[in-house]
């Protein structure tokens, strides 16, 4: 029989993840009756999810109900169920800090957000363990590799990290024209850092297909290649990544790739077309902070018009999302197979047990078995996830222990930091700014300091 859930949603002012989440819940029948908790410390907008939820469930005469509330432990207590889909400070904090950065000489930015982000996830599951300690967590908030990591490590709370980036080898699919329904595709390696560990199409390897396009096609698809800002799946960097590591990178993974891809908007011209530079230069990146803003408005606007038929607008559709999927097999034993972010307790050999992996699982009402995906090559492991995984080492270290030490081997570590002095000023600088009090407040610092 069916089984309802309570669910609480953190940072449900987000309003595009939140629509989405709203539409799935009121078309998963077998989770009928259930409640949501809209969470969200900006009052406006966290009112406006829930005015929307309302109605949309209404015109669907869906068995969901909503409430809404600024306060996290109104969201967490008696859960069975958290999606934390929350940033702190919202894009606003994040383009401050990026432009701070950039005036020091890093372009595009350095990774001070995500320690923030870490740090309040952290703070999320430790409150799970006074409010609900035996729900589920499922993140969908970036960094899921650092921030599922170490939530796992911190606290006893059940985590998954969820993302669809996974779904890229559709994209690949479409280049080589490829019938969808015929592909068999793997995917595994850290969020972000995923790559194509099985190809097939109709029963036989297809990893010749993608050779032959390489070889016979690339130059002239690239040729005439202008993307959309979120499309990187068939750029240069991907292929360059494939000749580099020997499987291919699968959805945001070309857009990390390496330094020397992001040096400067020309190169990110070069790798990831013309004339944006990819998802991530400042024009691509300002384009989707326009549109995010657009949808922002639209929702707005047609939560707030009742003449406004919200199913019309928004038509009942399912996402394609994996968290209620994933809630429905946990709750209800509807087994699925589905993409997550678990520890990998033995499922990629090499990586340690308590390292947050993605990667297949077979989801039921025994919890979520990864599969066992065995041994990456050796040139993978060396070139990027090993490297991959030291970076969120360090994030990790930084958020549940901070200590200036491993702040300073990251700066270090960069190539754009330009000398040891020039370290030591940025650390002390980012200690200084006002979103970092509560973290320079713990920070570990060396005995005798270091000199500048």
């Amino acid at each position: 029989m069916p089984r309802a859930i309570r669910l609480g949603v953190i940072g449900a002012g987000s309003a595009t993840f939140s629509v989405g989440l709203v539409r799935d819940i009121c078309l998963t029948e077998s989770l009928a009756g259930s409640s949501v908790v809209l969470m969200d410390v900006d009052r406006e907008r966290v009112e406006t999810m829930h005015r929307f939820a309302v109605r949309y469930a209404g015109e669907l005469g869906a068995k969901v109900s909503f409430e809404w509330t600024t306060e996290r432990e109104a969201a967490l207590r008696e859960a069975d169920f958290v999606i934390n889909t929350a940033q702190v400070g919202g894009h606003t904090q994040v383009e401050r800090l990026r432009a701070w950065s950039e005036a020091r000489g890093y372009y595009r930015g350095f990774r001070l957000k995500d320690c923030l982000q870490v740090r309040m996830m952290v703070s999320v599951v430790r409150d799970m363990e006074r409010l609900c300690p035996g729900a589920w967590l499922i993140q969908a908030s970036n960094p899921v590799f650092e921030g599922c990591t170490a939530m796992t490590r911190a606290t006893g709370i059940k985590v998954c990290g969820l993302c669809h980036g996974h779904t890229g080898y559709y994209e690949i699919a479409e280049v080589l024209g490829l019938d969808e329904s015929k592909v068999k595709a793997q995917v595994a390696g850290f969020n972000h850092e995923v790559w194509l560990t099985n190809f097939e199409y109709e029963g036989r390897d297809a990893y010749p297909l993608i050779d032959e396009w390489i070889e016979t096609k690339s130059e002239q698809y690239w040729s005439d290649y202008h993307p959309h800002y979120g499309q990187n799946q068939m750029s240069r960097a991907a292929v360059e990544l494939y000749k580099l590591t020997g499987l291919f990178p699968i959805g945001d993974t070309p857009r990390r790739g390496g330094w020397w891809y992001h040096t400067d908007l020309e190169t990110k011209k070069r790798w990831y077309g013309a004339p944006l530079g990819g998802f991530d230069s400042e024009i691509g990146w300002a384009m989707y902070l326009q549109e995010l803003e657009k949808r922002v408005q639209r929702i707005h606007h047609a939560a707030h018009d009742l003449s406004v038929r919200l199913t019309h607008e928004f038509k009942p559709r399912i996402t394609g999302e994996q968290h209620f999927p994933l809630i429905d097999a946990l709750v209800n034993d509807n087994e699925v197979t589905l993409q997550v972010n678990v520890p990998n307790r033995g499922a990629i050999e090499g990586i340690p047990g308590n390292v947050v992996v993605e990667l297949p699982a077979v989801c039921s009402h025994r919890s979520i078995q990864p599969l066992q995906i065995g041994k990456l090559p050796e040139v993978l492991m060396l070139t990027h996830l090993y490297p991959r995984l030291l970076e969120a080492e360090h994030v990790v270290a930084l958020s549940l222990h901070p200590d200036e030490r491993v702040l300073m081997r990251m700066l270090l570590d960069d190539h754009r930091t330009k000398s040891w002095e020039e370290a030591v000023r940025f650390a002390r600088e980012i200690m200084s700014l006002p979103e970092f009090a509560e973290m320079a407040g713990d920070i570990v610092r060396p005995r005798h300091g270091f000199d500048s």
